[in-house]
């Protein structure tokens, strides 16, 4: 849920930490590597009613001693033992979730297409919609943004209904008809 209710990429939700999360002002800090081997950059996203909710429930039942907003328990063959701490994939959860719902598998990834494209539909200005996703460049929003050929269909349906009653297809089809049988071909008699 939180990661539909940011459009925030798996590890940036990973990564959150109660410290980043402002319930006075309502806004949650996610960090993102912009760089392979670059330093995390900071970007404040307003928080939803539901996501608000949401982390109110975690934060007053959560551990005071972890500072992770999302964490768990696992086996690190690695440490040869239990270890604690955020979550590093959460892969499994969302096959799982889609195989309980009854559709189709897809990642967490796809929410964020689907926010961009909801916002998008909503006439959110894509400079807004390309701050909340965190990207720099603003082609890589336009990727997100699925409605795009959506708006190509629209256009052309428009052009349609504009242009239904103006040249009825029939005599479209007959005047190309006529056209052809007076163009005669070359080598051939009539």
């Amino acid at each position: 849920m939180a990661i539909k209710e940011t459009m925030a990429r798996m590890g940036e939700i990973n990564r959150l930490v109660w410290d980043d999360v402002d319930f006075e002002h309502r806004i949650v800090v996610l960090y993102t590597r912009k760089k392979k081997g670059g330093h995390l950059t900071p970007r404040k996203i307003p928080m939803t009613t539901r996501l608000y909710s949401l982390l109110g429930v975690r934060y007053k039942n959560r551990d005071k001693t972890k500072p992770w907003v999302f964490w768990g328990r696992h086996w690190s063959s690695k440490a040869g033992r239990f270890v604690e701490g955020p979550y590093q994939h959460r892969k499994d959860l969302m096959a799982t979730l889609c195989q309980r719902a009854g559709v189709r598998h897809f990642g967490f990834h796809a929410l964020r297409h689907f926010g961009a494209s909801i916002l998008e539909r909503a006439n959110v200005p894509i400079g807004s919609i390309q701050r909340i996703l965190g990207h720099e460049n603003r082609t890589t929003t336009e990727i997100y943004l699925h409605s795009i050929g959506e708006a190509e269909r629209e256009a052309m349906e428009m052009f349609e209904m504009a242009t239904q009653d103006a040249l009825p297809e029939e005599s479209l089809t007959q005047s190309l008809t006529q056209e052809k049988a007076k163009v005669k071909p070359i080598g051939l008699t009539p």
